[in-house]
């Protein structure tokens, strides 16, 4: 028995508790209207983003204009206007993030809406709570998808979706509409912990604090060293760094030592250094600033998304490098030249003053980064902007000692003039008259061509007249995969021996940059889209026939007329210029064997010590080339086996996506990566539409690469070590959509995979391990939803 005492005690310490606990009830935040829990934007938010939203919510096809990257697209919100439009008569106003407006209430004036606030509700409780992003959060939520399973025909994918974009007050209307398209859309959704903290933060009061970027003093001191070199008064350096600016404000600019992360913009702005950057926010890079500007360097706060992230070192080396290129040559300028239609539509006329071998060897020095620029750039989005080129095709490049241009002044000043770019008007009615003037104009500019270089290379060309990257540099030979509707670029050459092959010149890889990058204007209307799409044309085949020049004369035109078989000889006897087949080749070629092959084998053994290859290629005699490959292991061999053949030979290559990501998981935790590129066959890449008529898919292959290679994966695959063998030959012999629905059900990683985030995240890991500068984020948009 407890006595009186013992009693009295337990009484004293029940009330002591009970009372404690009341004080902290009265205490608490939630009682003085404080939240229990507080979410920084930076620290909880961004995060979550990163992770499950900037996938589709990135760069200018996000939908509804919603870019999440970075704190000011959040800020900004969304819009019902959209970017890619391919049949607007007229050009929209641009709507350039951290450019066209800098605050939210510039961003209201554009028409852009909050997603973080709402016009409901009678308090600002209310409000936050019914935010467009809490309520499309909330619609997810109570739709999920069905775990492992394909996604219903309910759900609309890929690119040339139409995105439904309400506006707050309309939310009701949408969800009674579209059940299924809460956010994240057709995927694997937030996990109960980010769905509390998105939620949480928007009821708060969705507060985003401001960018913090911690800059060290050595790279402060490069970013002061740069924009004082950039900022020069002598004419000189002003007209060089127009040049550079115009080549460089497409990139993410580091400093070579820093392993911050941290990458820089180039742009002009209305303040010197070192005030706070105001941008210039004209259409274009070379349009009319409108008054006194400086060349700055703005550090990028976006996080890095892999389809826009084109990397450019910047060092004392490069500097030096500019120097001796562009300052330490004997020329000068008396006038600048300005900013109207004549200079904008003519980088040669614009950049006249300026050496043309130091330009030529400037774009020489980093050639993948500007092929980059006008693959990952802009204009090369949907099937139509990409639909010019081939699946796959290698490019080489001109030596400056032979390049005519670069090397005769008296020819130079001859064609400049005719070396105009078309879309600068982009009325409607300029889209007939334009094509006509522009391609005229090319083809008498490659008359002159024809002569010039029958005149100083009577013998005709030969091996010793293609850059060899003096020795050291890999950018002189490059691979370009076209994707269907996106492309991808690399180093070396990459892949079996292609069907076309292009040699640039300095006009040819110029007039390429100047009008898929710098005059590409993606608010433009249909016709100044138009303009360049059918301009874009007239430079491949340039590029192609300028590789023919190597071939005998008499083997060219059966070669060209492969190229461009069926309806493609129509566009040869219209449009393009005709077909050198009389000067010579220099080239000693075997007349029994492949002509093309033959050449390349000369380009390979002549340089080899440059020309990477990293693919794992089978061979299909005669249209192949090893490039003294090796399969590194046994998983290499099983793969190489899908590049043997083409679709008439191995079915399965026909239901495969362009893009296809391979995770093998190794035993002991570790995975190795591949990707799984198909290239699609055509008869010819002509013509603007009716790309299907000209599609041979008997003739489609597989290249296999050790990386991960495009910014857009279609699809995934999973697959254990073991099951490599069996993956394969069960990949290959697929007939039927049947067939591949018993592939994917085994090893295919579904966007309803519950895992499907960690694995679609583990390649941006992979690549952060092995090639961190090239590393970004992986998009969504082009992912199926079997």
């Amino acid at each position: 028995m407890w006595s009186f005492y013992q009693i009295g005690r337990l009484a004293v310490l029940y009330l002591v508790v009970f009372l404690s606990s009341v004080l902290l009830i009265i205490a608490s935040p939630a009682a003085i209207g404080a939240p229990a829990e507080a979410f920084s934007f930076s620290r909880d938010i961004k995060p979550v983003f990163d992770q499950k939203c900037i996938a589709c919510h990135a760069c200018y096809d996000a939908p509804c204009q919603l870019k999440l990257e970075s704190a000011s697209g959040v800020r900004r919100g969304a819009s019902q206007a959209s970017v890619y439009n391919g049949v607007r008569t007229d050009d929209m106003s641009p709507t350039r993030l951290h450019l066209d407006a800098l605050t939210e209430e510039g961003w209201r004036k554009k028409g852009f809406f909050s997603i973080i606030r709402s016009v409901d509700g009678d308090t600002e409780e209310d409000k936050r709570a019914s935010s467009l992003l809490f309520d499309m959060l909330k619609l997810g939520r109570e739709n999920p998808v069905a775990p492992g399973q394909p996604l219903s025909d309910d759900y609309s994918l890929g690119i040339y979706r139409e995105n439904q974009c309400p506006k707050p007050e309309d939310f009701a209307d949408y969800r009674e509409n579209y059940p299924l398209a809460g956010m994240p859309y057709g995927v694997t959704g937030l996990t109960d912990d980010e769905y509390h903290r998105l939620t949480t933060w928007l009821k708060q009061g969705a507060e985003i604090e401001e960018s913090s970027l911690v800059i060290s003093e050595a790279t402060t001191d490069q970013v002061n060293q740069w924009e004082a070199f950039l900022n020069h008064d002598d004419k000189r350096y002003q007209l060089v760094a127009r040049y550079l600016f115009e080549h460089l404000f497409l990139g993410h600019l580091y400093f070579k030592g820093d392993h911050s992360g941290t990458y820089f913009q180039l742009v002009r702005s209305r303040t010197a250094a070192p005030g706070k950057i105001v941008p210039v926010a004209t259409v274009r890079p070379n349009g009319d600033p409108g008054g006194k500007f400086y060349y700055r360097l703005r550090p990028l706060v976006d996080t890095l998304v892999h389809k826009t992230h084109i990397v450019y070192e910047l060092s004392k080396d490069r500097m030096d490098r500019y120097r001796a290129l562009f300052l330490e040559t004997e020329w000068r300028v008396d006038q600048l030249p300005g900013y109207g239609y004549e200079y904008a539509s003519n980088p040669f006329v614009t950049f006249a003053a300026i050496p043309s071998r130091s330009r030529y060897q400037f774009m020489l020095d980093e050639a993948e980064y500007f092929v980059r620029n006008f693959i990952r750039g802009p204009v090369c989005r949907g099937q139509i902007a990409t639909d010019v080129i081939r699946d796959q095709f290698w490019v080489m490049f001109e030596d400056p000692d032979y390049e005519q241009y670069v090397s005769q002044p008296d020819y130079r000043e001859q064609v400049m003039n005719l070396l105009g770019l078309p879309g600068e008007n982009s009325d409607m009615m300029a889209l007939g008259s334009a094509w006509f003037k522009y391609s005229g104009k090319r083809n008498e500019y490659l008359e002159h061509r024809q002569k010039q270089y029958r005149k100083a290379f009577p013998k005709g060309a030969s091996v010793e007249q293609i850059w060899d990257g003096d020795g050291h540099n890999d950018n002189a030979f490059l691979s370009v995969f076209r994707h269907h509707d996106s492309a991808s670029v690399m180093k070396g050459f990459q892949g079996a021996l292609p069907h076309t092959l292009w040699l640039m010149d300095y006009p040819l890889f110029e007039r390429t940059y100047y009008e898929l990058v710098v005059g590409f204007n993606v608010f433009g209307s249909v016709s100044h889209q138009a303009q360049t799409r059918l301009y874009f044309d007239l430079i491949r085949n340039g590029g192609e026939t300028n590789f023919l020049r190597l071939a005998p004369p008499q083997e060219r035109e059966a070669m060209y007329k492969d190229w461009y078989r069926y309806s493609g000889i129509i566009k040869t006897l219209i449009s393009y210029h005709d077909l050198d087949t009389r000067t010579p080749s220099a080239m000693l070629l075997s007349s029994r064997r492949d002509t093309k092959l033959q050449i390349i084998e000369q380009i390979w053994h002549a340089n080899r010590h440059i020309i990477d290859n990293r693919t794992l290629d089978g061979c299909r005699d005669p249209d192949c080339l090893r490039l003294g490959l090796t399969h590194e292991n046994q998983i290499d061999k099983q793969l190489a086996s899908l590049t043997e053949g083409r679709a008439k030979d191995i079915p399965g290559i026909d239901l495969l996506p362009d893009v296809s990501f391979l995770r093998v998981d190794l035993p002991g935790g570790a995975f190795t990566v591949y990707t799984l590129i198909r290239n699609r066959a055509h008869s010819n890449v002509a013509f603007m539409l009716g790309e299907e008529l000209r599609y041979e898919p008997e003739k489609d292959s597989v290249t296999i690469f050790r990386e991960p290679v495009g910014s857009y994966p279609n699809f995934i695959f999973r697959v254990p070590q073991r099951d490599v063998s069996a993956f394969v030959s069960e990949l290959a012999k697929m007939e039927h959509i049947q067939d591949r629905r018993k592939v994917v059900d085994r090893w295919g990683v579904r966007r309803t995979d519950p895992n499907f985030w960690e694995i679609f995240h583990s390649f941006r890991y992979y690549m952060e391990s092995e090639q961190p500068r090239q590393a970004g984020y992986y998009d969504l948009n082009r992912y199926q939803g079997w």
